[in-house]
């Protein structure tokens, strides 16, 4: 009965019979902290399948999650921020936006893309948070502009995927204007009667909620997302009271009414058809 007992202690495997995972195979559950498969994770949309949680994803996800067969063509590709305010803080602004640039892929934190939803044609800006914070700069702005300039133009309905940490301090002014130019543009939209769906991601604050985030005519969320204009902890400091279970989460804001429904991420493909085919009939 020898075979089961180990005879020596400790490990003993040499360094070169080690094998290690390839990186990218496992994630963790940012809330219930279990293992994740890779394969598992995007066969399932990104959403963990032990707790439901949504995991943040980029562009580059929501097309594959949203558009048939993740067929697409991509719009303004090439348009990347300038430094009209030569801005410098512990670097340029300039390094900043290259090594951001360089790390993610991205040429800044908005891609937008024309393309079919359930075989209904659908005009998508979404916003990568991983491209500094996903902040609202003048790049973003002007995307936003072009892809509801490109709706109107072709009658083709409107989806913006917000997910942003407001506005970019780099641009100032500039970046607190798009919020101007944006919802003029979808003031535009609206009187040409096409349809526009904002979805709220987690986390969606600052200047973009206090803009085109909330203006679709209907407003969505995923479940769980962070939504809301300044942060819960400086809203805290600054009426000096305990905030209410759950403030500033999707079902939060869905209960006093800046919500019109909460859609899991696995049914948002056949809820955005549904709504299109609606509002086309």
């Amino acid at each position: 009965m020898a075979w089961f007992k180990r005879e020596k202690k400790g490990i003993s495997t040499t360094t070169e019979e080690k094998k290690e995972a390839p990186d990218g195979l496992w994630n963790k559950c940012p809330n219930c902290k279990k293992a994740l498969h890779s394969a598992d994770l995007i066969e399932n949309k990104y959403v963990c399948h032990y707790c439901d949680y949504h995991l943040r994803i980029g562009s580059k996800e929501y097309f594959q999650v949203l558009f048939d067969n993740n067929e697409f063509t991509e719009m303004f590709a090439n348009l990347t921020s300038g430094d009209p305010l030569q801005f410098n803080d512990n670097k340029p602004y300039t390094d900043r936006i290259v090594e951001s640039q360089a790390k993610t892929g991205l040429k800044d934190a908005i891609r937008a893309a024309h393309g079919k939803i359930d075989g209904q044609e659908l005009m998508v800006a979404c916003m990568d948070f991983a491209f500094i914070g996903g902040s609202m700069g003048s790049v973003v702005g002007e995307k936003i502009a072009r892809s509801i300039d490109y709706s109107i133009k072709n009658k083709v309905p409107f989806l913006m995927i917000s997910k942003s940490g407001g506005a970019r301090m780099m641009e100032a002014a500039f970046s607190l204007m798009q919020m101007a130019k944006t919802s003029a543009k979808l003031a535009l939209l609206s009187q040409a009667k096409i349809p526009y769906i904002s979805l709220l991601t987690d986390p969606t604050t600052g200047g973009v909620t206090a803009s085109y985030a909330m203006l679709g005519d209907i407003n969505i969320a995923e479940p769980g997302a962070l939504i809301g204009f300044a942060g819960p902890r400086v809203i805290k400091e600054t009426i000096k009271k305990d905030l209410p279970k759950g403030f500033q989460t999707s079902e939060f804001v869905l209960e006093h009414g800046f919500l019109d429904f909460i859609v899991d991420r696995r049914q948002m493909k056949a809820k955005l058809a549904t709504f299109l085919k609606m509002m086309k009939n």
